[in-house]
């Protein structure tokens, strides 16, 4: 049986990770679907030299605010690229949609809401246009693989302060409730369906205080499959050793 490696990763400025040649370790692996988020880059900006493998479909989905978030996915699986941008209604280069056979996937960089209460209503907007998307998805028979930094941590587990940040988007209860939501509409966390309420595993450090070197951190970049495919999930791990970025990679094995 075939197996598929998906590697997500949100690399704060992919030019910024490419002169610390931070991505050449995907060279050394077997990653079928790489997905990552904030490159801030448009699609020729984006350096030759991050890795040496030369995959053959990539797509490059830029933000309007040139510098800003943006995804890029890299396969070398058959299948045709889409576009849901009634779900990215600002235009903020936040979505990688791509179908290949009955399943669709998603490389999705998620509004962060800490900015004001405008941009936190943007976040629990644009959650709810993406749920409704993938569920219209799942009722035409499609199977669903999501991956990015989601920008909430689901429970006190998720991160090594929760009473610190009740208050704080990212662990508010409204977010947490979105994640709740998720999971009840179908669909699994594969990080703790491998690993249970394994604790302080984190995939995001603040830069301030040496946070990553005392994990004091933040599990929030996931991969989320639908539950049909929940016999599929050989393995999901954070990637907690790779560095170059204030996130880690996370993995998804599916066999398929």
């Amino acid at each position: 049986m075939e197996t598929l490696t998906f590697i997500s990763w949100n690399v704060n400025g992919i030019r910024a990770v490419d002169k610390k040649e931070a991505l050449r370790w995907i060279d050394e692996e077997a990653v079928d679907f790489l997905g990552l988020q904030e490159i801030k880059a448009e699609a020729e900006e984006i350096p030759e030299s991050i890795f040496e493998k030369n995959y053959k479909f990539q797509s490059i989905n830029a933000s309007s605010n040139k510098g800003q978030s943006g995804v890029a996915l890299f396969t070398n699986t058959k299948g045709e690229a889409s576009c849901c941008a009634h779900v990215d209604i600002l235009d903020e280069g936040r979505i990688n949609e791509y179908h290949f056979g009955s399943i669709v996937y998603f490389n999705v960089y998620f509004p962060n809401g800490q900015r004001d209460d405008e941009r936190l209503a943007y976040k629990m907007a644009f959650y709810e246009r993406f749920l409704t998307y993938i569920l219209e998805l799942r009722a035409q028979g499609k199977s669903i693989v999501i991956c990015g930094d989601v920008n909430t941590a689901h429970h006190p587990i998720d991160l090594a302060r929760p009473k610190a940040n009740e208050k704080t988007s990212g662990f508010l209860p409204m977010e947490r409730a979105w994640q709740d939501k998720l999971l009840a509409s179908g669909f699994i966390d594969t990080f703790r369906h491998v690993h249970g309420d394994v604790p302080e595993r984190y995939s995001w450090w603040s830069y301030r205080a040496g946070a990553r070197a005392k994990n004091v951190g933040w599990r929030i970049d996931y991969f989320y499959v639908s539950d049909d495919l929940k016999d599929k999930i050989v393995d999901a791990d954070i990637l907690d050793h790779i560095t170059g970025s204030d996130h880690c990679p996370v993995k998804l094995v599916l066999a398929l």
